[in-house]
């Protein structure tokens, strides 16, 4: 496994690779079996996997963890090289010393669910995939399900900019009860940690009942008072189409429709969604 830490020191390395498959799973570090699913998924669709590990600035609110983000590099290292991970690309910064002066916006699918609280995060997001895209060139990406309205901005980035790469989902992998794996879990308590397995609970519980629910309010009804009784402050409890992320309105069209969650327990902030679809999960 060879670690680049400049653009021009991975292209370099990748310019001689005519014919094999590369494929991307862009990451903050902080690696968890979440971003070693991404990355054995990479290696079942490409002949070379390239992870880059990089805190983004710029998808870091005025009030959010830039600072106190992290940075385990070494066990990173360790958890790629295990992984069979061919490229790590590690740079310092991939802006200009004087600040960036351009980059991407979206529009209306950062408009909803936490785009809402994180204004101009999906922008920061987009910027720097995009860079990476440029300087890695990859034949595919792989993004995880969990950040699951990242994962659709970036594909409409790449069908609204026609860019020459797929871009593939993985499957949310969580600890055995239920609990999304994520680099924020770690700032959990012990008790923090049994009250945020709650959450995914509350999504099961939605699902289980949904055909007994007359409406979306009804429907909506049960997570919030399965979160509330655990002490789960709700930031936004949402059902929405899984292509455009508009909100469904109609109880009874969910064979597209997916459950959308942001919640604080104790200060950490967590997200998740469940399909509504009878085949997953």
């Amino acid at each position: 496994m060879k670690v680049c830490g400049t653009a021009t020191e991975i292209q370099h390395e990748l310019a001689s690779l005519d014919k094999e498959r590369i494929a991307l799973v862009p990451t903050m570090g902080c690696l968890h079996e979440g971003h070693i699913s991404l990355i054995e998924k990479a290696k079942r669709l490409a002949d070379v996997v390239v992870v880059s590990i990089y805190v983004n600035p710029l998808q870091f609110g005025k009030n959010e963890d830039l600072s106190i983000y992290p940075r385990p590099f070494a066990d990173d290292i360790k958890t790629c090289q295990n992984a069979g991970v061919d490229f790590v690309f590690h740079p310092e910064s991939l802006y200009p010393d004087h600040g960036i002066q351009v980059g991407l916006q979206v529009h209306g699918l950062s408009q909803k669910l936490c785009g809402i609280s994180r204004k101009g995060h999906f922008d920061g997001v987009v910027t720097v995939v995009n860079i990476l895209f440029n300087i890695i060139r990859p034949h595919l990406a792989v993004f995880g399900e969990k950040d699951f309205q990242q994962l659709r901005i970036i594909q409409r980035m790449v069908a609204d900019l026609h860019m020459q790469v797929e871009v593939v989902g993985a499957n949310i992998v969580r600890d055995d009860d239920g609990l999304a794996k994520s680099s924020r879990n770690r700032y959990l308590s012990d008790d923090e940690r049994q009250q945020a397995k709650e959450i995914y609970a509350a999504l099961q519980l939605m699902k289980r009942q949904a055909n007994q629910c007359s409406s979306i309010q009804e429907f909506l009804a049960l997570g919030y008072k399965h979160l509330h009784q655990h002490r789960i402050e709700v930031e936004y409890l949402e059902i929405c189409d899984e292509v455009t992320l508009e909100p469904i309105t109609n109880i009874r069209i969910f064979s597209t429709a997916r459950i959308f969650i942001a919640a604080k327990v104790g200060s950490t902030r967590l997200i998740d969604n469940l399909s509504l679809s009878n085949h997953e999960e």
